[in-house]
């Protein structure tokens, strides 16, 4: 079963790892580091901190079992979408103090995740795709704080490193199989081998990573049609 990708690891310490990580380094910026570009087209650094800001009006719809009343809220602002979403999450803040953005993140985060634990792996969340397991989306949202981590260039020690990557691969892995793709998938002690659609690939753990979040940069040899099927966390 998929569920037993993830039977080793803790969704809610990984979560907070990951939102701690963020912190720090949001925490060290001046207002160049604020204006610098990330890896997200078109956004600075400060959008990632508004893009996760905003989220948490998500997060705390699902906790709070309110998400039909947030996308009806968002009907009327003329949001529909996830992209519309995001974008609309930037556009609002983007006149705040950066210090308002990053207070209002901390603290709606920090509270999301209070209560994620405490409701435990099984306990409900209400979503877009009705009740899910709290534990579950702790791993989808440790997954996207790790993209957004790695997106601004918050610094991973080399101590974490190889088990970060191993707990990533290991959720991606689960995603494709909650998602139920059409892609084989085979791992080994050295990389991950890969089929979709008539075409086959050997990639590294990082570079699975990156393909299931949608940041794998081209390469030779590398077909267009397994970098698709793979990316499925973002």
């Amino acid at each position: 079963m998929a569920e037993e990708l993830l039977k080793d690891y803790n969704p809610f310490d990984i979560f907070d790892a990951e939102a701690e990580r963020l912190d720090r380094f949001f925490g060290g910026l001046d207002e160049a580091g604020w204006r610098r570009p990330s890896r997200c087209d078109g956004w600075s650094v400060r959008d990632v901190l508004a893009h996760l800001a905003g989220e948490e009006l998500y997060n705390q719809a699902a906790l709070d079992g309110t998400v039909q009343d947030l996308l009806a809220r968002l009907a009327v602002e003329g949001v529909s979408g996830y992209n519309d979403f995001n974008e609309w999450c930037v556009e609002s803040r983007r006149d705040l103090p950066v210090e308002d953005v990053l207070a209002e993140w901390r603290s709606k985060n920090a509270d999301a995740r209070r209560r994620m634990r405490a409701l435990g792996p099984e306990g409900p969340l209400d979503t877009m795709v009705g009740p899910y397991p709290a534990g579950r989306q702790a791993f989808h949202y440790s997954s996207e704080y790790a993209t957004h981590a790695d997106d601004v260039g918050a610094p991973v020690s080399d101590d974490e490193a190889d088990d970060r990557t191993f707990w990533r691969v290991a959720v991606g892995r689960f995603a494709l199989a909650e998602q139920d793709a059409d892609v084989q998938v085979e791992q080994t002690a050295d990389d991950i081998w890969v089929y979709a659609d008539g075409a086959s690939t050997t990639l590294s753990y990082p570079e699975f990573v990156e393909a299931t979040v949608g940041r794998l940069k081209p390469r030779d040899g590398l077909d267009p049609r397994v970098v698709s099927a793979l990316r499925c966390l973002a």
